[in-house]
This record gives C-alpha cells, structure tokens and sequence, in this order.
C-alpha cells in the first residue's frame, strides 16, 4: 500500500482536529507493513487558494508539522514533508490541467460552494483545485486516499484524471487510487453548543480544547462544558436529542479508544458531576503528554523545519520518476 493524504496548515489546532483527522493519521502509520509508505503533506499551496497572511502562513505550517510530530506521526515510519519543497506537484498540476475538463470542475460541489455568488471574483486556484489534489495522490502512484464524505468526489475526479491520462497518451502510467476506509472518525462538537462543530473560528475559547491547553484549562474547560440536567443513559439510545451529553460522551469514547455504548455501559445512572471529572483526568492523560512534546518541539522552530526537509527529499526521489514519465508521454521530455 501507498498511502497518500495532507491537511491545510492552520494554527491553533484543537481537540476536534486531533479526535478526527491526526489520530487516524497515527493510526494508519502504526497499521503499514514493511513494505508500504505513507505520505503526509501540509498543503500550503492549496491554502494560498484562498487569500493569506504570508506570516501567518508560515507560521501555520511550521506549528501545523509540530503538531502532528507531538501527536505520534513519525519521520522515520512515515513521509512528512509541505507541497511547496517538492515543486513536482505544481508541475504535474500543470501537465494534468491539460486532460482535465472545465465541465469537471464546474461540477464539483466543494467549487461551488467556496465561491458562492462570487464565481468571477475567485481565484482561478479555488476552481483548479481539485487538480492539484489529484496530482497529490498520482505523483506517488497511491494506491489508497483516506477520504471523508466532503472529499469523495475529488478522489473520482483524481481517477477520472489519471483514466484519460492513460488513456489518451497510451500509457499505463497512472495508478488509480481507492478510497482509504478507516474506524470512522468521530465529529467532535463545540463544548457550548451541541449541535456546533468545534471550531478555532468560534469566539469563545470556552468552545473548544486547544491541544497547547495546560492542564488545568482543560479540565476547567470541561467543568464549565455544557450538559443537561439528567444522568446518563445505560445505553446510546438514550443519548438521541441530548446532543451536549452525547458529545462528552463522544470525546470520552474517543479518547478512550473504546465504543460510546462502552462508556455508558460504565457511567450509566451517574450524573455529569460524576462523569465531567472522569473526562477531565482522562482528557489530560491524553493530551498532556502531546502538549509537553508540542511546546518542546515550538521551541525549536529550525528543528521542525528540518524534519520538513528531510520528508521533502524523500517524497522528491520517490516523485521524480512519475513527473518524467508524465513529461516523456505527452512528448515534453526526449
């Protein structure tokens, strides 16, 4: 297996960020053979699709990378590099703009809902997009893409890409990537409001765990989370139209790495008086430690910006045959 995935650089990452994209990145590393690779990238060049602080970026993409460092991703187990030191994937993009169709393009939902009513005044990177993500993937002949629901139609674009690649210059060039499925990822809510994704965008710092958090925040955080006022249920079902509850119960599971049944099999009939302690100590358990190697690694900036390098030149070699051979097929290299 090759498997290939990357996240947009932002700072201030959160327990929601953790519990559903970067934990099952650890998870899919520690589940690789001998022989398989993962890649994983900070997709700077796809955030500049959108306008940038220049410094804001690179700051984001310096604390993104100690972020997934801190949290178990590990360079010598897994490729971890950011797009813009491996020029091969604007390259690529470029080669594959030439198969790829406005008619596609237009259709994808993410297009459409980015630019809203201003289509003629986004950028010609926002509707391209998608283009680059394919060439993502087929630089390094992926073979699996871990996708979520959002990103389902990107990943057959991809392969409706590399399909008329092959197809139009003759060539077997391209590996058609499948769908990377994984334990489904929990959707971790605001801590103030159930029915509200846990966001850094929310104005109230209450709303969210910040995984550069101390410990007594956190466990302040999760006193003051919102609740009901009635005891938790001896079975999930009694969870539906308690979206506060099920959310404590949600981040307990996860953190846990145990099912939601489990843990309200545990505290059932026990009242959050009970129960928002017990998260709290676990929720410091965990996070913790991911802080400590977080501040140590924010430290020493130079440090992460190596341990980018050196991915970088990894994922150059294992790029560069697939570039020259895309090159060689549409006649650009002799």
């Amino acid at each position: 297996m090759r498997v290939v995935s990357g996240i947009q650089p932002t700072g201030n990452l959160h327990l929601g960020n953790y519990l559903g994209a970067i934990k099952q990145w650890v998870a899919m590393q520690d589940a690789m053979g001998a022989d398989d690779v993962c890649l994983f990238f900070l997709a700077d060049l796809h955030a500049i699709s959108l306008p940038v602080v220049p410094s804001e970026l690179a700051n984001a993409t310096v604390e993104m990378t100690a972020t997934l460092l801190a949290c178990g991703i590990d360079p010598e187990r897994s490729i971890l590099f950011n797009q813009t030191r491996v020029p091969a994937h604007s390259e690529l993009a470029w080669l594959l703009n030439g198969t790829a169709r406005m008619g596609w393009l237009n259709r994808m939902t993410q297009w459409k809902d980015k630019a809203g009513k201003n289509r003629e005044g986004s950028s010609v990177a926002l509707f391209d997009y998608p283009v680059l993500q394919a060439a993502d993937v087929l630089l390094y002949q992926a073979t699996h893409v871990p996708v979520g629901e959002d990103q389902k139609q990107h990943l057959e674009l991809a392969r409706d890409i590399a399909t008329k690649f092959n197809l139009d210059y003759g060539t077997e060039l391209f590996t058609l990537p499948e769908p990377f499925v994984s334990k489904a990822a929990p959707r971790i809510m605001s801590l103030r409001d159930g029915g509200a994704k846990m966001s850094k965008s929310d104005p109230s710092d209450l709303s969210r765990i910040n995984l550069i958090d101390s410990d007594d925040t956190i466990v302040s955080k999760i006193k003051k989370a919102k609740s009901d006022a009635d005891v938790l249920p001896s079975d999930v079902a009694g969870l539906d139209g308690r979206p506060e509850a099920k959310n404590l119960v949600t981040i307990y599971a996860a953190l846990a790495d145990i099912a939601p049944a489990d843990v309200v099999a545990q505290f059932g009939g026990q009242g959050f008086g009970q129960f928002k302690p017990a998260l709290a100590d676990l929720a410091v358990a965990k996070l913790g430690p991911i802080r400590n190697r977080l501040t140590r690694l924010l430290d020493d900036r130079a440090a992460v910006a190596g341990a980018l390098e050196r991915g970088a030149e990894k994922a150059r070699s294992l790029a560069a045959p697939t570039l020259r051979a895309a090159q060689q097929a549409i006649g650009l290299q002799v």
